[in-house]
């Protein structure tokens, strides 16, 4: 096979795992601060492709211009989620959290199939079989695209979370709890804002990943557990980790997909993970707990 097909996988894959990581971070951030693990992320992720498909039908609007507006809508659910039901359950045994965001990602697949119906759904753009070609290599114009608005979304996060005032106040709420409340910080509303800005990296990943995807009510549990995979590979709690294993699962399961059989990508996958937990379990990029 030519060598170069082999680079045509791998850039694929790189840009998909950066989509793959923009999704991630909205995993990582929320257990970093929260401490909660969102079990309904890949069905908050589908709910953001489902109205991204409906704003390409019925608005015209490109995906990655939608971008934007999907995040704000889950943002806002996001928001109302955390501060209306989550919290209630923060200070809970994990068990019951577990039980709360099973519930949620259950009600959220009833709603899509309701609403939306059981059938696959997924937008075509004018440019969707347009390419770039550089050498010998050929670029999705497509994956580019999406590619490089994922690593823009999560240099905004990286940004945020450093530099503003209102990331710092919330990275203080996820590191001392006890001694943000004594500062005066709104815990509760530095909780919430942290909920919503984990999904609304989901709605916008969403919008991304809708263009290569075709999106149905029952594609969130395996996004959920790619996440997971992610996030535990990258190292829990840390968002360039959550990038970087990102990058690695999307190349990783590209590079399988054409040197042992596409059915094998998720199985490499876990064959990754299962690598990582064994010789480094706090992931590439996270800390040892002491």
């Amino acid at each position: 096979m030519p060598t170069e097909i082999y680079f045509n996988v791998a850039i694929s894959g790189l840009l998909t795992g950066l989509i793959y990581g923009l999704s991630a971070l909205g995993l990582s951030v929320i257990f970093g601060v929260i401490r909660i693990v969102n079990f309904a992320h890949g069905e908050i992720m589908v709910l953001g492709m489902f109205f991204t498909v409906v704003a390409f039908r019925h608005l015209g609007l490109d995906p990655l211009v939608a971008v934007p507006f999907m995040a704000a809508i889950l943002f806002g659910f996001g928001y109302l989620l955390q501060d209306w039901v989550v919290r209630r359950v923060a200070h809970l045994h994990d068990y019951f959290q577990f039980l709360l965001m099973a519930a949620v990602a259950v009600m959220l697949i009833a709603i899509c199939l309701m609403v939306f119906g059981p059938q696959a759904q997924g937008v075509t753009v004018d440019y969707a079989l347009d390419s770039f070609s550089v050498g010998p290599l050929i670029i999705d114009k497509v994956r580019l695209y999406a590619g490089i608005v994922a690593l823009l979304g999560s240099g905004a996060m990286f940004a945020f979370f450093k530099y503003t005032d209102t990331g710092k106040a919330i990275r203080a709420c996820g590191d001392n709890y006890t001694g943000a409340l004594v500062v005066g910080l709104n815990v509760r509303h530095y909780f919430a804002l942290t909920f919503a800005i984990g999904c609304a990296c989901l709605g916008a990943a969403g919008a991304i990943m809708v263009m290569i995807v075709d999106v149905h009510p029952y594609l969130g549990p395996p996004y959920t557990l790619l996440a997971f995979i992610i996030v535990i590979l990258g190292g829990m709690g840390s968002l360039p980790g959550a990038l970087l294993g990102g990058i690695l699962i999307g190349m990783s399961e590209a590079m399988a997909g054409i040197l042992l059989q596409p059915s094998l990508k998720s199985a490499f996958s876990f064959a990754i993970l299962i690598l990582v937990l064994l010789f480094r379990p706090q992931g590439l990029l996270g800390k040892v707990q002491r």
